[in-house]
C-alpha cells in the first residue's frame, strides 16, 4: 500500500497514512483534532539495484 500525505487546513500540520490508493476515507488531525484535511502531493525516493550504470542485471538485455 502506498504512503500518502495529509495537511491539515486549521494549523498546517502534516500527517503520513498508509492506505489504499483511491480511499475516500476522511481524515483527523493528530495534532489538533480538525477534520479539515487535504490531500497533498509527496515526494518519495527509488533505489537503483547498485551495478554499473548501463548493465543489465540479469544479463539478458541489450544494454550491456
Amino acid at each position: 500500500m502506498p504512503l500518502f500525505e495529509y495537511r491539515c487546513k486549521k494549523c498546517s500540520h502534516v500527517t503520513t497514512v498508509l492506505e489504499k490508493a483511491g480511499s475516500k476515507k476522511k481524515h483527523v488531525c493528530e495534532k489538533c483534532g480538525s477534520k479539515e484535511t487535504e490531500k497533498i502531493f509527496s515526494t518519495f525516493a527509488a533505489q537503483s539495484g547498485g551495478g554499473k550504470a548501463g548493465s543489465c542485471p540479469s544479463g539478458t538485455c541489450s544494454l550491456g
